[in-house]
């Protein structure tokens, strides 16, 4: 089959990759449309040295199940595999699974090909009233939910999004809906009109409020957020830890125990709700939509991607 395969640092097209076999319990897939994501760029510079096929934000069709009425039913999916067998695993930490691998990213082919595999308990099925372009986005979508299932976020509190990009425009809409306090904070006018139409306020770099905040999501994707970060937090406030990077990053950790700052790491989130969302049509996903490449354009669209006033990238799978 055609995919897109990374090896060494280098993207390219292949026409011979082997099909994927499906195990027990797996299904067989057929991309329609898949989503450039910030870590997908990431790993082309070398991030979690990953070799193969990447790709995670997808819909898809069910061409293989070993459950029929999943045949033919488009589906998103969720991106961790787990060994469900470990003390993770048993605990509900499947996610946190040692021995998990994640679709397109770790020690398992992604959806950047003509057909990929999940297991059947990642599958969710598409309501008709979620469109291919909006499923792309269940899989970010539910990670900005993750926020709201480990933060008990007030309607009182001030919060600042750091970062204009898919991620960051997304976390905006669902904290949106909380009733807080809200402003994003970029660097991109484009961007930033998208949420001021929805009464959001905006900021930019050049004019970062002064006022600190209560919690503070970090999702520049530069390491340089988490200092601005800590600039805009009070203290005993949280900092929510969005980003990934190639990078390391160096912090002073007697300020965070001086001021009492809460730091969590926030990743993946519960699809359901994400799915939800988008039927209800509470969160807005055509403006940020920038472009849409055919397959065969793949590393013209990764090219498109890392121009800092794309937001998110779709490339249409199948012929071509």
């Amino acid at each position: 089959m055609k995919a897109l395969l990374i090896e060494n640092g280098e993207a390219k097209i292949v026409e011979d990759y082997h099909k994927p076999e499906i195990k027990p319990g797996w299904t067989l897939i057929k991309p329609r449309v898949v989503g450039i994501c910030k870590t997908d760029l990431e790993l082309m510079k070398g991030y979690m040295n990953f070799s193969g096929v990447p790709g995670h934000e997808f819909v898809g069709v069910v061409e293989e199940a070993s459950d029929e009425k999943l045949l033919g039913r488009r589906v998103v999916g969720e991106i961790n595999f787990a060994c469900g067998s470990c003390e993770y695993c048993k605990t509900g930490l499947q996610r946190h699974c040692p021995n998990r691998s994640v679709l397109g990213i770790q020690n398992a082919d992604g959806v950047f090909a003509e057909y990929t595999t999940l297991p059947q308990e990642n599958i969710h099925v598409l309501p008709e009233g979620v469109s291919d372009d909006q499923a792309v986005f269940v899989e970010p979508l539910a990670a900005s939910l993750e926020i709201l299932m480990q933060t008990h976020i007030k309607p009182t509190w001030r919060i600042y999004v750091l970062g204009d990009g898919k991620l960051g425009l997304l976390i905006t809409q669902v904290l949106r809906l909380t009733g807080c306090d809200l402003t994003l904070v970029g660097k991109h006018e484009n961007k930033l009109r998208i949420v001021e139409r929805m009464g959001v306020k905006t900021s930019t770099l050049e004019k970062v409020p002064e006022i600190k905040a209560d919690l503070v999501v970090e999702c520049t994707g530069n390491p340089k957020g988490y200092s601005l970060a800590k600039r805009l937090i009070r203290p005993s406030g949280t900092i929510i830890a969005k980003s990934t990077y190639h990078q390391n990053l160096e912090l002073n950790w007697s300020e965070i125990v001086v001021d009492e700052i809460t730091i969590i790491g926030s990743r993946c989130g519960p699809f359901t709700p994400a799915i939800r969302l988008l039927e209800l049509g509470l969160i807005d996903t055509d403006s940020l939509i920038t472009a849409r490449y055919q397959f065969k354009e793949v590393l013209k669209a990764f090219d498109h991607a890392r121009n800092s006033e794309a937001i998110k990238i779709l490339v249409q799978m199948g012929k071509g």
